[in-house]
């Protein structure tokens, strides 16, 4: 049975002249000990909500799993044939959603250990609730356990005593440079034993030792690492060396290997007796497929039975009988009531249709009455606060209703407003809660809503700083492209973080976030923008949503749109015209979060200037990108001047603006101050909106200098415009009236081009009067 899996993940590679057969010649025996004698599974029902899950963390071997999923009847041989072609349902690392029987992408090392974690305390969490109860099954290599990710998903898996997380370990001593002594010394039994873990160690060849081992992991209190000592690319001519890692093998090596193991078939044929042997396998976890369909609960609970089956089968797709109901009725003890009939058994009870309707990412169907009340005590108070702030207010509120939602911070949870009164810390004693504490381990936090999110029933949020996104963004990234609806909660999302200082505050995050593709980033102007921001995100079934909060209160800008209704949802167009000009308009002003009060602040003064100016609210760009070509074109193609402020990278930012809009924003690293201070000296105003655009009608560019204490206006002509002609007409606008107060001007020659240097008082003088 385990050389079915060898010679296939070979022949599957060599048709591909690429690929890594070593994992699966190394571990194809302790994966045919765990899916013959352990794993609970039915291909014929591959989203059965209690099956056990198993995690292939180290990726790259993912024929290994392919061979399987064949050998068990989740996929064709076809598809071994078309591994890593185009279109196929066997690409070079699994991949969540293309293939039936994989329960995460995995591929990025240690992603799919923390998401196997995060499957396990998810387990943990419902196991009451639902009465399920699986195992969880990773499998991994060295690179796994020398990525980082590891030891933060390890210790928090340690500190929960999550007992049913079991990994298996390909303990093969080889990385891809060579033996991993050439970089690594730890001792791993130590280092797990030390997190809390059970740990064995064993021969990955003995098929009696690996389920020893798995039998003792079953029975343990707590997580469990099975260290089996394999040998990568067993069999071949390379096995034992880096060189059996990657890539095919010659063919007098697969000769010998065909010799060597009496397997003497063409590519892709496995024989009868091993194919039998293989559904004999799937018969026994089908048998465990039945009896595990339906649990009873103690009759203190007032309760008799709670099925936890497939996701919403029929009953002749289950291939449950009544006769077997009626079987199974009689086996529970005496003092439970046997009254239960057929169809309560099935789907019928209220916890099964809340088990649905969480499977289904359906919304309770009172939420948009909760959304609508809340947002009419928003626009009644129009409170000036932190959008983290108003996060956790709608949040504490639709936590009450949506009980799958399991929260979390990063050791940040006053920081980011994440917990609520209501809720209950989940521990090792206690898995009955809503809220983890997931320490200082950003990366396994991420990693672990993923897993959550997988496995199902439970919609997972989690914070941190903006600016430790980055600890974040392999998880996040990988949210996106498994489409699992996890929320993301990065607060203290600009300079006005203050005085912790450039390490604290977030410039290019934004730009980086924003480019991924399928992750919704939002980031609210206010506590009726971050609602509906909210309620966008749980609409996402398929997204991941990030939201990008301040710590510093912002005024409530909703108030200023007064002819729309404010039931309707504004945010949902990704930017919509917050405040009209009353006159021609000159001049559209785009903005996010905190800035967007700066953009009604500089709209008010250009518009007591005779400047018809319009503010653009933009609280989430891909939303934008999404609508038609005629709502983009009513608020993009327009002859006005294009002005954007966001206290962040100026990246992407020209694509709305064109390239020749003005950029209000960073162009460094932030400095340790107050926030307003920053606001300040970084011309991040709108005091400095209004001189940029009054310098624009000149053909005027400025560059604002902190050395200067001030800035350089650039008198450079137009091409068809000589420099004399521009100072002359400059002079007449912005310098005599210099002189007139009294303030000093330079005329300097720079780099071939005149310049004016004033200072920046004078210039709000000049300009403000």
């Amino acid at each position: 049975m385990a050389n079915a899996i060898r010679f296939l993940s070979i022949d599957a590679v060599q048709k591909a002249n690429s690929g890594h057969p070593g994992m699966p010649l190394g571990m194809a025996d302790v994966a045919t000990v765990l899916f013959a004698k352990y794993l609970n599974h039915n291909p014929d029902d591959s989203k059965w909500f209690n099956r056990d899950r198993f995690v292939l963390s180290n990726g790259h071997g993912s024929m290994l799993l392919y061979s399987i999923l064949y050998l068990t009847g989740y996929i064709s041989i076809d598809e071994l044939k078309n591994f890593r072609q185009m279109g196929s349902k066997t690409p070079g690392h699994p991949e969540f959603g293309l293939t039936s029987g994989v329960e995460a992408t995995t591929g990025p090392l240690g992603q799919g250990f923390a998401a196997a974690v995060g499957m396990a305390l998810a387990e943990s969490i419902l196991k009451k609730q639902f009465r399920i109860n699986h195992y969880t099954y990773v499998m991994l290599g060295d690179g796994c356990l020398m990525e980082g990710i590891s030891h933060e998903a390890a210790s928090l898996a340690g500190h929960l005593k999550l007992n049913k997380l079991i990994a298996l370990f390909d303990d093969n001593d080889i990385s891809i440079d060579g033996a991993t002594c050439l970089s690594c010394s730890d001792d791993v039994e130590k280092r797990f034993l030390a997190y809390g873990w059970n740990v064995d160690k064993i021969d990955g060849h003995d098929f009696d030792a690996i389920s020893l081992a798995i039998e003792r992991a079953q029975k343990s209190e707590k997580p469990s690492l099975i260290c089996c000592k394999t040998i990568i690319g067993k069999f071949s001519s390379r096995a034992g060396t880096s060189s059996a890692h990657s890539g095919a093998f010659s063919e007098e090596d697969i000769k010998q290997m065909r010799e060597k193991l009496n397997w003497n078939y063409e590519p892709f044929h496995v024989p009868e007796d091993v194919k039998n042997a293989w559904k004999k396998t799937v018969e026994r976890a089908k048998q465990n497929y039945n009896s595990m369909s339906f649990q009873h609960l103690t009759s203190e609970e007032e309760k008799e039975w709670i099925p936890v089956s497939s996701t919403g089968m029929t009953k002749s797709e289950t291939g449950i009988t009544e006769d077997y109901a009626e079987l199974q009725k009689q086996r529970l003890p005496d003092n439970i009531n046997n009254s239960v009939s057929f169809q309560c058994v099935t789907l019928e009870s209220s916890e099964n249709k809340e088990l649905q309707r969480r499977l289904a990412k359906r919304l309770p169907d009172n939420i948009d009455s909760v959304f609508a009340g809340l947002k009419k005590q928003i626009c009644e108070l129009m409170p000036s606060e932190a959008t983290r702030s108003s996060f956790g207010r709608v949040m504490e509120l639709l936590a009450q209703h949506m009980p799958e939602l399991v929260g979390g911070s990063a050791d940040l949870t006053g920081s980011n407003c994440t917990k609520y009164k209501h809720m209950q810390v989940i521990d090792s004693n206690n898995y009955s809660g809503s809220y983890v504490h997931y320490g200082v381990r950003e990366h396994a936090m991420a990693a672990c809503m993923n897993g959550m999110a997988l496995h199902g029933a439970i919609l997972p949020y989690g914070g941190t700083f903006l600016v430790f996104s980055n600890y974040c963004r392999p998880a996040i990234r990988l949210s996106a492209l498994m489409k699992q609806q996890v929320i993301y909660v990065m607060t203290h999302d600009s300079i006005g973080v203050g005085e912790d200082g450039p390490t604290h505050q977030p410039i290019e995050h934004l730009a980086s976030l924003r480019a991924i593709p399928n992750l919704y980033v939002f980031r609210p102007a206010d506590a009726v923008e971050t609602l509906e921001c909210v309620s966008i995100a749980l609409e996402k079934k398929e997204s991941p949503a990030l939201f990008a909060l301040s710590r510093q209160n912002v005024n409530y800008m909703r108030k200023f749109y007064f002819d729309i209704d404010q039931s309707t949802n504004l945010s949902k167009f990704g930017a919509y015209v917050l405040c009209e000009c009353s006159k021609e308009l000159k001049v559209t002003i785009f903005a996010t979060g905190s800035e967007v009060e700066i953009a009604v602040e500089a709209r008010e003064k250009l518009q007591e200037k005779g400047i018809g100016t319009r503010v653009v609210s933009m609280p989430c760009w891909r939303l934008f990108d999404e609508q038609s070509d005629e709502y983009k074109a009513a608020i993009l193609n327009n002859d006005s001047i294009k002005v954007a402020i966001e206290a962040g990278s100026e990246m992407g930012w020209h694509k709305y603006i064109g390239s020749n809009g003005i950029f209000v924003g960073m162009k460094s690293f932030g400095e340790s101050a107050p926030y307003k201070a920053l606001y300040e000296h970084f011309n991040i105003s709108a005091d400095h909106v209004i001189l940029v655009k009054l310098m624009a009608d000149q053909k005027v560019s400025m560059t604002f200098s902190s050395e200067l204490s001030g800035c350089l206006i650039d008198l450079a002509a137009v091409a068809e415009k000589p420099v004399q002609e521009l100072v002359e007409k400059i002079m007449q606008q912005v310098i005599d009236e210099v002189e007139n107060i009294g303030a000093s001007k330079i005329i300097e020659e720079c780099e071939g081009e005149e310049r004016i240097k004033i200072d920046e008082e004078t210039l709000q003088k000049v300009i403000f009067g």
